[in-house]
């Protein structure tokens, strides 16, 4: 059932922080291969170390395709039963060379989609949504690999309660940043998603508030109040 949460006047000090990034939930320890590196080295790195997809790097740290245990189980469906109770497939030329291959090299996707330390958690899951990879590697302004996010890294941000949402909003949006007075903002979280309604002094606050939620799914419903007398001036509705 979906619920909603409301939060007017200061809030508690939040013990999470409002603006997460990629660089606060990636793993920066990455194990990685080569594009040489034997298929049974790679085939073992799951298991080893609870991952399910291995970036594939050049000699200097690039990543240029990734390979996850759904590449590997294709490989090894491609090879013949050796019980010989199931009959052998006839996948398309490129496929079964892939298939096939003994290296990295072959099972990989490539190019492989990347992201950056500074984005926030909305502008990865965006990059991440369906039906792209659910591990992405992390690179930095030279595009060499510094860490590798998951899905599931995202997932536990947007599950936290809506009521700890609403107050990182109202205490480190509201009322700090923006100095306003947390009686005048309505913030509601359903969830996960945030709500701002309320009045702020200029209209130039509209996006900078927006801005500031960058770690929240926030729709603004804020209209400006140059008076200070609840008066709208110009609603603002996107």
């Amino acid at each position: 059932m979906s619920r909603t949460r409301r939060c007017s006047g200061l809030a508690r000090e939040s013990r999470d922080m409002l603006h997460r990034r990629v660089s606060d939930l990636m793993t920066t320890a990455v194990v990685r291969v080569r594009p040489a590196t034997g298929f049974k080295d790679i085939a073992v790195q799951p298991a080893e170390h609870d991952i399910t997809a291995v970036p594939v790097v050049d000699d200097q740290n690039h990543p240029i395709g990734i390979v996850s245990e759904a590449d590997l189980l294709r490989t090894q469906q491609s090879q013949s039963d050796p019980s010989g109770h199931l009959a052998d497939e006839h996948p398309p030329p490129t496929e079964n060379a892939e298939a096939h291959a003994l290296t990295a090299e072959g099972p990989m996707t490539s190019p492989v989609i990347t992201a950056r330390p500074q984005w926030s958690v909305v502008e990865a899951a965006r990059a991440m949504a369906p039906p792209r990879r659910q591990t992405t590697p992390v690179v930095d302004g030279a595009d060499r690999l510094v860490g590798i996010i998951s899905r599931a890294d995202l997932i536990h941000v947007f599950l936290r309660q809506d009521t700890t949402i609403c107050e990182e909003i109202t205490t480190e949006v509201v009322t700090r940043p923006l100095g306003l007075d947390p009686a005048s903002i309505t913030v509601q979280v359903t969830d996960g998603r945030g709500t701002l309604t309320g009045f702020v002094p200029h209209r130039s606050l509209f996006p900078i508030a927006v801005r500031l939620c960058e770690g929240v799914d926030v729709t603004s419903r804020l209209a400006a109040d140059a008076t200070g007398n609840g008066k709208v001036d110009n609603p603002h509705r996107p």
